[in-house]
C-alpha cells in the first residue's frame, strides 16, 4: 500500500482513480473538488477534508480520526464498503446511495439530508444534530444511536435501534418492519403510515403519536405526554405500563394498559368492537360525535 503523509492538496481530483493508498496527516483544502473520486482500497488517518465530494464512487474505503468541514459537502455518494471511526462530519449531505456502509463514533454536525438511500448500515454511538436522517435507506443497525432534529428514517425499511435517544417531529414515517428496543423516543407524529412497527422497553413522548400504522406492537413500553394514540391503527399488539393520556379511534387489535385518561370512540368512523381495550381505570369515555377533536 502506498503511504502518503503530511501532505496538502487542493487541486482537482488530487489523487482521482487512486488504488492502495494510504493517507496520513494531509490536508485537503482549496478551491478544487473530488480527491479521492472513484478511490479503491483506501485508508485515511488524522487527515482533514475542506473541499466537497470527496470520495464518490469510491470501494474499500476506511476512515479514522478525521474530520469532514462544512466546506467538504455532499462527500461521500455512490460510494461501498466504508468505514468511518472517531470521525467528525460538519458536512450536511453525506452518504447518498451506498451499500455496506459502517459508522462507529462518529459525530455528525449537520446531519440534514444525511445517509439517504443507503443499503446495509451500521451505526454505533453515531450522534446526530438535522433534519432527515436517513431517508429512504434500508437495512440499518443502530446502536447507541442519538438523533435531534426531525423526519428521521422516512420511507426506511428493515431497521434495528438498540440503547438510543430520538429527538424527532414526524419519525420512522412511511417505514416498513422497525423495531427499536431500549430506547427513548421523543417528538410528535410518531411512525405514522407505516408497517410493521415494534417497540420494546422503550420510553415514548409523542403528541398524536402511532396512528395510521398497519401492524404495530408495544412490549413493556411507557407514554409521557402521549395524546390522541393509535388514531387509525391495525394490527395493534399493545402493552404499556402506566397511563395513556388519550386513546382515539384504534383501528384494531388490543390495548393494554393501567390507565387511559381519554378514550375517544367514534362508531362513524370505525368499528369499535374491533380493538379490545384491557384497562382497568378510564378517566373519561367519549363516544359517538361528542368528541371535540373529530372534524
Amino acid at each position: 500500500m502506498q503511504e502518503i503523509n503530511k501532505k496538502s492538496f487542493s487541486q482537482e481530483r488530487a489523487l482521482f482513480d487512486g488504488n492502495g493508498l494510504c493517507v496520513v496527516d494531509c490536508e485537503f483544502d482549496g478551491p478544487g473538488e473530488s480527491p479521492l473520486k472513484q478511490s479503491r482500497n483506501v485508508e485515511v488517518k488524522n487527515s482533514s477534508f475542506r473541499y466537497k465530494y470527496p470520495l464518490w464512487y469510491s470501494s474499500s474505503v476506511r476512515v479514522e480520526d478525521t474530520r469532514f468541514y462544512e466546506l467538504g459537502k455532499s462527500g461521500i455518494w455512490y460510494t461501498n464498503d466504508i468505514e468511518f471511526k472517531n470521525v467528525i462530519v460538519d458536512a450536511p449531505k453525506e452518504f447518498r446511495r451506498c451499500r455496506n456502509v459502517r459508522l462507529e463514533n462518529v459525530e455528525f454536525k449537520n446531519a440534514q439530508e444525511t445517509l439517504w438511500t443507503c443499503d446495509g448500515v451500521e451505526l454505533k454511538k453515531v450522534r446526530a444534530t438535522g433534519d432527515y436522517f436517513a431517508m429512504n435507506s434500508c437495512n440499518m443497525k443502530c446502536d447507541g444511536l442519538e438523533l435531534e432534529g426531525n423526519y428521521f428514517f422516512d420511507g426506511g425499511k428493515n431497521i434495528e435501534v438498540r440503547n438510543s435517544r430520538l429527538v424527532s417531529k414526524d419519525a420512522f414515517w412511511n417505514c416498513e418492519n422497525v423495531t427499536v428496543y431500549d430506547s427513548v423516543i421523543i417528538g410528535e407524529y410518531l411512525g405514522w403510515n407505516s408497517r410493521n412497527l415494534t417497540f420494546v422497553n422503550c420510553q415514548i413522548e409523542s403528541n398524536q403519536g402511532l396512528c395510521y400504522i398497519d401492524g404495530l406492537k408495544l412490549v413493556n413500553c411507557t407514554f409521557t405526554k402521549t395524546d390522541l394514540s393509535f388514531e387509525y391503527c391495525t394490527g395493534i399488539d399493545a402493552e404499556v405500563k402506566g397511563r395513556i393520556d388519550s386513546v382515539k379511534n384504534p383501528g384494531s387489535g388490543i390495548i393494554k394498559c393501567d390507565e387511559i385518561g381519554q378514550l375517544i370512540l367514534d362508531p362513524a368512523k370505525i368499528d369499535i368492537k374491533a380493538t379490545e381495550i384491557v384497562c382497568p381505570k378510564i378517566g373519561e369515555r367519549l363516544v359517538g360525535t361528542t368528541d371535540p377533536w373529530i372534524d
